[in-house]
């Protein structure tokens, strides 16, 4: 099924071959659906008793009873959106952006067919430019005048008609064109003696005859800027709505943002058989992990550097299921540019025909994930992870590399997949933020950008982001949130009820869920892991600021979450806690990041 849609006992949606489907009771025929054409509805609206459809040609055509019974003034007209109540439904209207509803419940109420007047449907952004898929017809009006309203991709835009083509004009062989053809020839010849002169030019020097190609990057230059680093604040920020670019081509990869460096590091170009000679053929033995869109493996290049090459999948099913060369593409555009001690280390790349791979420094210890949720690791003294410093300590590392990437990269990026697997830590314990496949970046990492599919990952995705689909900074803060809970519990971020200290069941709960209550009321101590030895004095101080500071990060609203710069700064203290026997946090400094 391409999407669902659920009523109150039946559920419809769209299967891959552009079918409408409905399952489920079937009281006034509301499962009953017309006969229809494939890929014939964009859309469902899926009430009580009835369901309605939004045709490709923006007509919507309602079965069922109660709240599809459609009029005149719905007949005809032309919808963007429509949604349904249990027994009303509402639709956008083409014609003038307003809202209008229909169905029993509607009328019942005595509210008939009113039109709720002009809505906004969707942030206002500076250039036509920007809109891939064309502009809402009012946007002038409802922008005051000053930018336009993107449409949603997959919805035909209000386009002027085409006027029809004039008459093709007959070619005569006239004098313009006998000279035009011989200008042609002349250039013509003029550009294979160029081009002869190049190919004998790179033979005698020999710069085409390298073994490898470099890949060049440079490194964004860092603002000065003075960052006073700020306690948490819950106050509102003012967000500025642009779009955001998705930097996902080959001609992009060659380019390079921010300014140029001496030091500018290379990323070399390998071969097929080289990665396939540094995994002993990708063997299952060196399968270490897996990414945004393939498999990772251990190797050992040939200089004796030891690296993990992550190899996009090839079988036909994950062509149809992933979009690898997309993935591909972002990682190696972004990782090329960004240079950081808190973020993996792009070593090299690969392609060859339909093969593409990453290179990169290889991690000793693993991720986070693993040491936190690896079932072995069920004594204190079985991990290094099993302290609050260390704990406190990769939580900054991932901060510090996230608050790089939304600060000083050029432009700004929003990492879209914070989890607890994507942490890597090397073989000093230093962590750093992996796995760039599914990132974007933009003007602004403050502003919200225009609505995108939702991508990540369940249990750290940001709720305001799956449910409004736009994309801020803020919803890799949300992801940290979930991460540092995961470091203060050493639980998963969905799991299973029975795993907690007073579960008796198997229902699926999110760490969000089971976690910031019990903070609030003042028990962190309750669900700490156990596997760490109970905080001391000054650990404990250290960790519940890190406990509130998680709390804020998963805050519902993105404007109520912290900066990357506030979390910086509450762990940076959090960790001198730990150095500082005699340390400790007062209670203002505690409320100003409480509820």
């Amino acid at each position: 099924m391409l999407n669902v849609f659920v009523g109150g006992d039946h559920a419809c949606g769209i299967n891959v071959t552009g079918y409408v489907i409905c399952r489920g009771g079937n009281d006034h025929g509301k499962i009953d659906v017309p006969n229809h054409g494939p890929n014939e509805f964009s859309g469902l609206a899926v009430g009580l008793n009835h369901t309605c459809g939004l045709r490709m040609n923006k007509t919507v055509v309602c079965w069922g009873g109660g709240g599809g019974d459609v009029t005149d003034n719905v007949v005809g007209n032309s919808f963007e959106a429509i949604v349904a109540g249990l027994d009303f439904t509402c639709g956008l209207s083409s014609k003038n952006l307003s809202v209008v509803c229909w169905g029993q419940g509607w009328v019942r109420n005595g509210l008939g067919l009113l039109s709720l007047g002009s809505i906004l449907p969707g942030p206002c952004v500076r250039s036509v430019s920007d809109c891939e898929c064309g502009i809402y017809t009012q946007s002038d009006s409802l922008c005051s005048g000053s930018g336009v309203i993107c449409m949603p991709c997959g919805v035909a835009s209000s386009v002027p008609p085409v006027s029809p083509l004039s008459p093709p004009i007959r070619a005569s062989h006239s004098r313009p064109l006998r000279r035009g053809l011989l200008a042609f020839a002349i250039v013509g010849s003029i550009g294979t003696f160029v081009g002869i002169c190049t190919v004998i030019y790179c033979l005698w020097t020999g710069i085409c005859c390298g073994n490898k190609k470099i890949h060049n990057s440079v490194q964004p230059t860092i603002t000065n800027a003075a960052h006073n680093a700020p306690q948490l604040s819950n106050s509102s920020q003012v967000s500025r709505s642009s779009t955001i670019r998705r930097q996902a081509s080959r001609a992009f990869r060659r380019q390079r943002s921010g300014t140029s460096s001496k030091h500018a590091d290379r990323e070399e170009e390998f071969t097929f058989a080289d990665l396939a000679l540094a995994t002993d053929n990708f063997s299952h033995e060196n399968k270490i992990g897996a990414g945004s869109f393939g498999v990772v493996y251990k190797g050992k290049l040939l200089d004796g550097r030891e690296v993990a090459i992550k190899r996009g999948e090839t079988s036909q099913k994950a062509k149809e299921f992933q979009d690898k060369e997309s993935a591909f593409d972002s990682e190696l555009a972004f990782l090329s540019r960004l240079h950081h001690r808190h973020l993996v280390r792009l070593v090299g790349y690969c392609e060859e025909r339909e093969e593409k791979l990453l290179v990169y420094e290889y991690m000793k210890n693993g991720a986070l994930y693993d040491h936190l949720h690896d079932k072995k690791n069920v004594e204190m003294n079985s991990s290094l992870l099993n302290s609050w410093k260390t704990r406190i300590k990769i939580a900054l590392d991932a901060a510090r590399g996230i608050e790089y990437l939304h600060n000083y990269a050029v432009p700004p990026i929003i990492h879209r997949d914070i989890k607890s697997s994507n942490i890597l830590l090397d073989a000093n314990w230093v962590a750093r933020v992996s796995d760039f496949g599914l990132s974007l970046m933009g003007p602004e990492s403050d502003s919200e950008h225009r609505p995108t599919k939702a991508a990540g990952t369940v249990g750290y995705i940001d709720p305001e982001y799956y449910g409004l689909n736009v994309v801020t900074a803020k919803s890799d803060v949300y992801g940290l949130g979930v991460v540092m809970l995961e470091l203060l519990t050493g639980k998963r971020a969905i799991f299973k009820s029975s795993d907690t200290d007073n579960g008796n069941g198997g229902t699926p709960i999110t760490l969000v869920d089971y976690a910031v209550p019990t903070i609030i009321s003042g028990e962190l101590a309750k669900i700490l892991d156990k596997r760490v030895k109970a905080p001391e004095a000054n650990e404990a101080d250290a960790v519940e600021l890190m406990a509130y500071t998680a709390i804020h990060c998963v805050n519902l609203e993105g404007r109520e979450r912290p900066t990357m710069t506030d979390i910086v700064a509450n762990l940076e203290r959090a960790l001198s806690l730990c150095d500082n026997s005699h340390s400790s946090i007062s209670s203002g400094q505690i409320s100003i990041i409480s509820e």
